[in-house]
């Protein structure tokens, strides 16, 4: 399997359990590796046969800009389920950062795994 990845996707978001955090938008950063072959884009050299990283990016900024999580973990899942239901991606391993949300640390997070190996 091949991977297609997009790294440090920073997008603002409403997350977090506190209350601050209910009313103040927070960047959170997101790496993707997403399963797919990619023989027949670079046989066609179409990007009608590609996995299309641009068009994933734009999903999850109009998604996460717009939701309202509680927990990192809930965001992850529904990352997970938009890229493998919408874009056919049999795999994907995900990494979700809030970035200076523990004091001393650059960042903390979730890393997950989904789908078909």
């Amino acid at each position: 399997m091949d991977i297609v990845y997009i790294r440090e996707l920073e997008i603002e978001t409403i997350i977090g359990i506190y209350d601050w955090e209910r009313e103040q938008k927070q960047v959170v950063s997101l790496d993707l590796e997403m399963g797919t072959d990619t023989r027949a884009a670079a046989r066609t050299d179409a990007i009608e046969k590609a996995l299309d990283y641009k068009a994933v990016a734009k999903r999850l900024i109009d998604f996460v800009a717009k939701s309202q999580f509680h927990l990192v973990e809930t965001l992850a899942e529904e990352i997970a389920g938009i890229v493998i239901n919408e874009f056919e991606v049999r795999w994907i391993k995900l990494r979700v950062g809030k970035p200076g949300a523990v004091t001393g640390s650059r960042e903390v997070g979730v890393i997950i795994e989904r789908g078909e190996k």
